[in-house]
């Protein structure tokens, strides 16, 4: 499909081109200006943007676009295309790390993060176990850059909302780093926690939040040897670290009002969340959710990453938050302020609900079944679930954007 700056350049020859037809020929008035109206037609449908929500199929390498709306699984995008080229690139030392970190990680983990520009034409990928970013033309498919991160691993990433920095954990090397996204020049970088996990802005984008969760492997009784787990605040123009809250276990998925107030949060063995009050440093109250029979049995060593609950998500109301019960495959939808449950979704035993996300219009929670290849869409309102989506292998973060309608060729379905 032809790009908006070819459409306008062949709209203009054949304006050009309408002006000398009539003269020698004398054409209808009307014949030309409906073709260049249809030319401007079809390039607004190119730029049309599609509200998605964007998955992660980590053990794949692919990346799946769900539309938001109709919950049809639009296709994917194949983001290890170079997978044999960077393996066979890397030094032995570089290679017995890669076999470590994917032991660690359970296997293979090559899609940790993935956002989409706010055009909705280029994708930019965390690549897991491959230690790297980067970035593709979702038309095409082409890699426009590729970046290694400190360290062994990259982990959780965010995207400014100018859409020009990209955020991501450098998670051995306890520090979070930007890349210029035009580039994938990496740009700077902050000191964070032991196992910096998740990146988040502020609803205003003048800060970055970043949650660390210490080193996973360590069992439960040593926990005093994972490292900080803290929260660590940033502000987002010179990266300059702004404030420090400090826990005893690992900060996993948050969510933080816009006024920056409050932070509802899953800690590492918690079945549950904490709300926390960001003003004061100290947390506010602790709700813990039920198990149920299969992860009550559980030993919290067992627990996959140290996660009891990982992922959770608020409505655009504000009033409802969204949280997978890992352990427990369910998903729970809870009232605020009181913080009582609405209801619970549950999946069969194993599905490993893994993380969730509030649809662009505020009203649907989308949580990945990681076991399952599925992802489940449950309505805040009624805390049911209203459509299950199937998508690559190993589901695991899952993302808002806009997706360019001119884009859409490039997705395999």
């Amino acid at each position: 499909m032809l790009r908006l700056p070819a459409l306008l350049a062949l709209t203009l020859t054949l304006a050009v081109g309408s002006v000398t037809a009539s003269s020698a020929s004398a054409a209808p008035p009307s014949a030309f200006p409906q073709a260049e109206g249809g030319l401007r037609q079809a390039a607004l449908a190119d730029a049309a943007l599609r509200d998605v929500v964007v998955v992660g199929n980590s053990v794949d390498g692919t990346v799946s676009f769900i539309d938001s709306r109709t919950y049809k699984n639009l296709g994917s995008i194949d983001v290890i295309p170079d997978l044999d080229d960077v393996l066979g690139a890397m030094d032995p030392f570089r290679r017995a790390a890669y076999e470590i970190v994917k032991q660690q990680a359970g296997g293979d983990k090559f899609v940790d993060d993935a956002h989409v520009s706010p055009d909705g034409r280029t994708l930019y990928v965390s690549r897991g176990n491959l230690g790297d970013a980067a970035a593709y033309d979702i038309a095409s498919g082409r890699q426009l850059w590729r970046t290694a991160v400190a360290g062994l691993k990259a982990d959780h990433a965010t995207l400014s909302p100018d859409g020009k920095t990209f955020v991501i954990s450098a998670i051995t090397d306890s520090k979070a780093q930007t890349m210029d996204t035009a580039t994938g020049r990496i740009a700077g970088e902050f000191p964070t926690g032991t196992y910096p996990h998740e990146n988040m802005y502020s609803a205003n984008g003048a800060r970055i939040y970043n949650m660390s969760i210490g080193i996973t492997s360590f069992l439960k009784a040593f926990n005093f040897l994972k490292g900080t787990k803290q929260v660590t605040v940033a502000d987002a123009k010179t990266l300059k670290v702004v404030r420090k809250y400090t826990f005893d276990v690992g900060v996993r998925p948050a969510v933080i009002t816009p006024d920056e107030k409050t932070m509802y949060a899953q800690l590492s063995y918690l079945n549950g969340f904490i709300e926390y009050d960001l003003v004061t440093g100290k947390t506010v109250r602790t709700v813990e959710m039920p198990f149920s029979a299969a992860a009550g049995a559980m030993n919290p060593d067992d627990y996959p990453q140290n996660s009891a609950h990982h992922g959770m998500a608020m409505n655009a109301a504000g009033d409802k938050l969204c949280m997978s019960g890992t352990i427990d495959d369910y998903t729970a939808v809870v009232s605020r302020p009181g913080l009582t449950t609405d209801g619970f979704v549950h999946y069969p035993q194993g599905s490993l609900p893994y993380w969730t996300v509030t649809s662009p219009d505020g009203k649907h929670c989308f949580v990945s079944l990681s076991n399952r290849d599925e992802v489940s869409v449950v309505d805040y309102a009624t805390a049911k679930e209203v459509a299950r989506v199937k998508v690559g292998d190993f589901p695991q973060r899952e993302r808002v954007a806009k997706l360019a309608e001119g884009a859409l060729g490039g997705l395999t379905r």
